[in-house]
């Protein structure tokens, strides 16, 4: 029988040398033979967050999983000491995101109904390579347009377990009243109610995994 202090040594080793978040579970599953619980897991888990939570690198939960990541306060030297740049993107992408984030599911067309400008394809094709969007499936109307709505890696992207943790509209992009008013925005800004229907994701189609 393995020690406490063995296996949580083991969940450090795992989680640092993993390329993408791991579950409790998973790690669990991965014990099986040992049966170890899933309790002791997360209590462990617990106890190296706190261990590591002084450091430069700390251990966070995101959608996926658990993974180590760069301290917050280190952010900005860690990104000046490497010469590439973080990508900067567009108004309009930024906008097009937002408008996903906050009334997915969503079509194309609906996006460019309510910017009132057509959406480019490479803003699409950007956030589909950056795996922040997906297509939920197809909108039984005519042409069959493609429905989008986030994902896990979007939220593990910004350090998000779920939806339930999105920022203020404001928070992403800066938009007057008036603007946000033209983009349909406006009232999931202010409502509290509305807000917390995205957040809690009512819709039967926002529990599942194609969206967070």
């Amino acid at each position: 029988m393995l020690e406490n202090n063995k296996i949580k040594k083991i969940i450090e080793s795992l989680i640092f040398s993993s390329p993408s978040p791991i579950k409790a579970k998973d790690i669990r599953n991965f014990f099986a033979e040992e049966k170890i619980s899933l309790k002791l897991i997360e209590e462990l888990i617990i106890e190296l967050q706190s261990k590591y939570s002084q450091s430069g690198v700390n251990l966070i939960r995101v959608s996926s999983g658990y993974r180590f990541q760069v301290a917050d306060d280190c952010n900005e030297w860690v990104t000046n000491f490497y010469p590439e740049k973080p990508q900067k993107y567009s108004r309009a992408l930024m906008e097009t995101l937002a408008l996903i984030i906050y009334k997915q599911p969503i079509t194309r067309t609906e996006i460019e109904a309510v910017r009132g400008v057509s959406v480019s394809s490479n803003i699409i094709k950007t956030l589909l390579e950056r795996e922040w969007i997906k297509i939920l499936g197809y909108k039984e109307v005519p042409g069959k347009p493609a429905i989008f709505g986030t994902t896990k890696e979007f939220l593990n992207s910004h350090n998000l377990v779920s939806l339930n943790q999105l920022p203020k509209l404001d928070d992403i992009i800066e938009l007057s009243d008036q603007e946000k008013t033209q983009l349909g925005l406006l009232d999931l800004s202010n409502n509290d109610e509305a807000k917390s229907n995205v957040d809690g994701h009512e819709p039967e189609e926002f529990n599942n995994d194609n969206i967070h």
